[in-house]
């Protein structure tokens, strides 16, 4: 577990599977993430061990639940991921609508990259989103990525903007 000011970071894991139905179906996550066709908590939990737990087993890293520390509840994610489809590590973060714009997003997203820096030994970490994200460019910018370029990702060649932190600069 890792532990900051307001947060507990934990691994995502099946019994988060009624918190990630939840969040994959606000109009926030299909909105800026996109569909999932998860509407159950079966899916949820095909989900996590196909999404999260696959990806922790060959990386060492991937999903984190934020649960604030006052009251324990789940507010929201940040991730690490490699995938195959863009360069670099990315990291992520998708909170609840009730959670958003309190600062949970960013204090979890530092202490992710704080990981990815140092136990992980990653030499950068980049993020993408849309253009019309202008929330999650600031959080980004916010976090030191700095705009690369744009990127077309998915099935869809969807254009999005790619940043990129490279922490040995």
């Amino acid at each position: 577990m890792i532990k900051t000011e307001r947060l507990h970071l934990t691994l995502m894991s099946l019994e988060d599977a009624p918190f990630i139905l939840e969040l994959l179906n606000t109009k926030e996550w299909i909105d800026n993430i996109g569909q999932r066709n998860v509407h159950s908590i079966s899916d949820a939990e095909k989900y996590i061990h196909k999404k999260m737990i696959l990806h922790y087993e060959k990386n060492g890293y991937g999903n984190f639940l934020m649960t604030r520390e006052e009251d324990g509840a789940k507010i929201g994610c940040v991730s690490l991921y490699n995938r195959e489809d863009v360069e670099g590590v990315d990291i992520g973060f998708a909170m609840l609508p009730q959670y958003a714009r309190k600062g949970y997003a960013y204090e979890g997203s530092m202490a992710i990259m704080n990981l990815a820096k140092g136990e992980f030994g990653l030499s950068s970490v980049c993020a993408f989103t849309s253009k019309d994200n202008i929330a999650s460019q600031k959080l980004i910018e916010r976090l030191g990525l700095r705009l690369e370029k744009t990127i077309l990702f998915g099935e869809e060649k969807e254009e999005l903007l790619y940043y990129n932190l490279n922490f040995l600069d």
